[in-house]
């Protein structure tokens, strides 16, 4: 069962997704998108940092918004709010994340009707999956980037292969990263350009045909991070080796001193 279903409240510094029912002088009133029939309520004091002289230049309603749970009724049917509690980078990835689950919920209902599934069946497999990966859309990001990742997992049944290919069509992978430190050295006239060189040269392994990203930057001397991107873990397991060989190498051929460190 996904996760609008769920029957428990959200505890205490969830972050949470509603929708403004109506804007009042001393707050606001608000639904909670993934808990049906249960009701928030943000204080105007909690809405931004500041004096707000009309709460409605900063809510309206309709709005969707991401709020930090501060405290809860004893009966648990109402629960205070906060959105100034809430960074913008909190609150982006919480919102991608409700958004992801929405879509994976649609996704699953495609599957269903597909391979001829009735609403117990969808659900009793929606609730294994979520079991298994975390997160209904989880299952579908793990299938579209390893075709095995649902056997593994104990599944089986003819519907594996329209899941699969419905997370392949409709599910883009996250970027694998990696991250790790170069150590390096030399005591020589050009020894700041031979160190410039190694990292530029770690750099040129970006590629944006092939979604590869290789940033170097400066850590405080000897240290330098590298963090590297790419689309699968193959490729960036193979990237890594690559890129700090070149680096390392090329320090150690100019008579200084290089390690690689992988976080």
């Amino acid at each position: 069962m996904v996760k609008e279903q769920n029957i428990n409240p959200p505890e205490e510094g969830e972050l949470v997704v509603v929708t403004v029912k109506s804007v009042k002088q001393n707050g606001v009133y608000v639904d909670f998108d993934e808990f049906p029939g249960l009701e928030g309520f943000i204080f105007i004091g909690e809405v931004a940092s500041g004096w707000v002289k009309n709460i409605r230049a900063f809510v309206r309603d309709g709005q969707r918004l991401i709020c930090k749970v501060m405290r809860t009724r004893k009966d648990g049917s109402s629960l205070e709010l906060s959105l100034k509690s809430v960074s913008e980078e909190r609150r982006r990835d919480r919102l991608q994340e409700w958004k992801n689950e929405q879509r994976s919920v649609q996704l699953f209902k495609v599957l269903a009707e597909k391979v001829g599934w009735n609403e117990e069946t969808k659900n009793l497999n929606s609730e294994d999956l979520i079991n298994s990966f975390g997160t209904l859309y989880s299952s579908f990001e793990e299938a579209a980037t390893n075709e095995t990742a649902l056997t593994d997992a104990g599944f089986e049944g003819d519907w594996l292969k329209d899941f699969i290919e419905i997370a392949v069509e409709n599910i883009i992978p996250p970027f694998v990263e990696i991250r790790g430190t170069l150590t390096l050295t030399i005591n020589t006239p050009n020894g700041i350009t031979v160190i410039r060189d190694a990292l530029i040269a770690a750099e040129e392994f970006s590629s944006e045909e092939k979604e590869i990203i290789v940033a170097c930057y400066y850590n405080g001397a000897p240290d330098y991070r590298i963090e590297l991107k790419a689309p699968d873990f193959k490729t960036a397991e193979d990237l890594w080796v690559n890129v700090s060989k070149t680096a390392v190498d090329h320090v150690l051929a100019n008579g200084g001193e290089a390690s690689a460190f992988r976080e």
